[in-house]
Parts: structure tokens; C-alpha cells; sequence
């Protein structure tokens, strides 16, 4: 018999906010996370503006030979599940520790030490001074690595890459693990350190990214008729998964249930998600069907919507194969308009926005959408402005990524 999960701790670090609470009172409150670049000069660049961590030094967090060799992604992913951990009171004291696994996902891993190592050896005269802690710190799968040598914990332990979606592929292992009977304890979640000049650079020509240099703030508008793409963001987002029973006897407090998570391909474009939503609305559909809900008893959704011309079209075409057009108590929030795009950590920080919801009863808003795109069905209850008071017994996150990937996970109180 298939084992439920909950989720019984939470760690953020985000443009809006270096812990859970202060992210989520950011949220609701409509915050934007968007500015110019401080990390270095970007004034040359299409876009010269991102969501950075504010007020942040990892020096305050960790000690000095841990941020030696260690990139930023990675981090930003022991700060978050510092924090997720002690929220859930896990004691590796009182566990199997081969039953505590970590399944952690980014999408671009150590981006920053690779420019850094890559930038010195060419403007050198040629002689090979790399670092020894070059490989260590670029490697994706150093995060979860780090998180297990740092609690001591010996079960599973890998890293997902997705693209957008990879957040939620780790969440949707870490679950099936977990009601598989595989383990009783996965940290899961996922942790990106994106804002380089050659990734800014990369992803400035695709003119993926929005060029609202003026007006920061105000750039990052999922489904309004003036958006011209993304804003980049950074951070992790930290969730611990739990087999049910385990979490009870133990007494933890439970933000929600795991009910649900599925993923599919489009099998369409290297970056363009597919026109007609087809692969979306099936990974929707085939959460919802393991969840053991149906689209008309799902609250609310925290929509993938990046505030890009060709995505932000796709994701409602999926959602209207499952509503069919017909009224719905369903409301949609796009809070990448807030956080920026977190790529590989994404949908972590929406899970716990997710989680967050459900637990308070409030959808938080879609900011600077004024005019919805008309080609947008108005059946769809997109919330902007203002967070609104909602019933929320049934959330769903979507994540997608470039190469087609769509991963949906569904949770539930409990």
C-alpha cells in the first residue's frame, strides 16, 4: 500500500524575502523583487535589471570554509534547508539516518564559479591555474551533497535537472520515494544562483527577458497585453517531505498533503512550450487524476506564467481543456511577477507559496497586470492588484522548462 506525504518543514530564500514568513508577507502584500543589477555592471546589456536576494551575506549564515567551496546555488541551498529543517524539528538523533534522503534540483548549477574559473584562464597567459574546488563547486549535484554532509543524513540522495521544471521533478520524487516506502524523510526543494553576466548575457539574446529597463518594478506582467518577457530571479526554496504516519506519531506540525504530482513532454521546441498547451493540460489532468480530485475542486493554482508573449498564451489553453470554458471557483495567481523567474528553483518557492495559501486561505496577487491579453479566456479567474480571501482545500503548481518539460504537483490539507 502506497504510503501518504506531507510536508511538515519550510525554507525560503527569495527576492521577497530571506525566510518563509517574510517571503510570504512580502507575497501577499504584492511586493516587487525586481531591480537593477548590483552584482556587477549590466548597463551594456538588452536587460539590465533582475531579482537579487536583498540584505543578503551568506557569511551570516555560513562559515567561512563552507562559502570557499561552495558556488552561490549551493549556498542558497543549505541557508533554505537550514531553515526548512528546523522548521520541521527533523533529528537525525532519533532517525535511521540511511532513512533521511535529499532530492534537490537546480537548472544551471555553479554558473557563476564556471564564468569566474573560465574568465581567468582566458584573460591569463595560458598557464592552467584552476582551482581544486573548480569541479566541486560547478557540479549540480554538489547541493544535495552538501546537505547531507552537513546533517548527516545517508538515504537518497541525487540531483533533478528540468529547466523551469526541475523544482517540481524533485518534489514529485521525493514523493513517490517516500509513499514507495523508500525512505521516511526527504529534503527536497531546489536553488538557483542565475544572475551572471553570461547567463543574463544568454538568456538577454533570446530576448526571452523583458527590456523594461525604466521601470523594474513594473516589468514582469504574466498575461497582460503589454508583456516582453521574464525577469531573472534568485534563491532556493526548501520543502521537507514526510511519510504521513511518521509525522504524526512525532507530533509535527503538517502544512499540507503531497496528493498528486505527474510530468510529460511536448515533444514540440527546444524553448517554446507547446501553442495548444496539449502536454501541460495532460500532466494537469494526470496529477489531478492521482490526487483523486477533479479541476472543479481545485482552489487555486500558482500558474508557471513567466510574463513571456508565447507562454503566457499556452498555459491557459491547457487549463481551458480542463475547465471546458464552464464557471469555476478556481482562482490563478502569477507570482513570478513578484520573485522574478527562479528557472531551476521556481517551482520550489511556489510550492511553499502554494503551501502558504492553503494554510492561510488567501490567494496572493498577480502584480503590474492591468490589461489581460485578450486572446486570454475570461473564464479564468486570474487574481491581480491585490491578494484576495479564499477557501483553499486543493492548490496546484505548475512548472515549465525549456526541452518541453511540464511538472505538476497538487497538494491538499490534511
Amino acid at each position: 500500500m502506497l504510503k501518504r506525504v506531507v510536508v511538515t518543514g519550510l525554507g525560503a530564500l527569495t527576492p521577497l524575502g530571506n525566510n518563509t514568513q517574510t517571503f510570504w508577507q512580502n507575497a501577499v502584500a504584492g511586493v516587487s523583487g525586481a531591480a537593477k543589477v548590483t552584482r556587477f555592471d549590466a548597463s551594456l546589456f538588452r536587460t539590465q535589471f533582475a531579482c537579487e536576494l536583498k540584505n543578503f551575506n551568506a557569511a551570516d549564515y555560513l562559515d567561512r570554509g563552507d562559502i570557499k567551496r561552495t558556488d552561490p546555488f549551493t549556498q542558497y541551498a543549505l541557508i533554505a534547508t537550514d531553515e526548512a529543517i528546523k522548521d520541521a524539528g527533523i533529528d537525525i538523533n532519533t532517525m535511521d539516518p540511511f532513512e533521511v534522503g535529499v532530492i534537490w534540483g537546480t537548472g544551471q548549477g555553479g554558473m557563476e564559479t564556471f564564468e569566474e574559473q573560465v574568465k581567468e584562464y582566458a584573460l591569463g597567459d595560458g598557464t592552467p591555474r584552476f582551482s581544486p574546488f573548480f569541479v566541486p563547486k560547478l557540479i549540480a549535484n554538489m547541493a544535495p551533497g552538501m546537505i547531507s554532509m552537513r546533517n548527516g543524513y545517508m538515504g537518497i540522495n541525487y540531483t533533478t535537472v528540468s529547466a523551469c521544471a526541475t523544482s517540481n521533478t524533485a518534489i514529485m520524487d521525493a514523493f513517490n520515494y517516500i509513499r514507495l516506502g523508500k525512505a521516511k524523510v526527504i529534503i527536497t526543494g531546489g536553488s538557483e544562483a542565475p544572475i551572471t553576466p553570461a547567463s543574463l548575457g544568454g538568456f538577454s539574446s533570446m530576448k526571452a527577458m523583458s527590456a523594461r529597463n525604466n521601470d523594474p518594478q513594473t516589468a514582469s506582467r504574466p498575461f497582460d497585453v503589454d508583456r516582453d518577457g521574464f525577469v531573472m530571479g534568485e534563491g532556493a526554496g526548501a520543502l521537507v517531505l514526510e511519510e504521513y504516519e511518521h509525522a504524526v506519531k512525532r507530533g509535527a506540525r503538517i502544512y499540507g498533503e503531497v496528493r498528486g504530482a505527474a510530468m510529460t513532454a511536448d515533444a514540440y521546441h527546444m524553448t517554446a512550450t507547446h501553442p495548444e498547451g496539449l502536454g501541460a493540460a495532460k500532466a494537469m489532468e494526470l496529477a489531478l487524476q492521482e490526487a483523486g480530485v477533479t479541476i472543479k475542486e481545485v482552489d487555486y493554482v500558482n500558474v508557471h506564467a513567466t510574463s513571456t508573449p508565447v507562454g503566457d498564451l499556452s498555459e491557459p489553453k491547457a487549463l481551458l481543456k480542463l475547465t471546458k470554458d464552464e464557471p469555476n471557483k478556481m482562482q490563478i495567481s502569477a507570482t513570478k511577477s513578484m520573485t522574478g523567474h527562479l528557472l531551476g528553483a521556481a517551482g520550489a518557492i511556489e510550492a511553499i507559496l502554494s503551501l502558504m495559501a492553503m494554510q492561510h486561505n488567501i490567494v496572493p496577487p498577480t502584480i503590474n497586470t492591468t490589461v489581460i491579453d485578450p486572446a486570454i479566456p475570461a473564464s479564468l479567474n486570474i487574481v491581480t492588484g491585490a491578494a484576495i480571501d479564499h477557501p483553499i482545500n486543493i492548490a496546484m503548481s505548475n512548472t515549465f522548462g525549456f526541452g518541453g518539460h511540464n511538472g505538476i504537483v497538487v497538494f491538499g490539507k490534511v
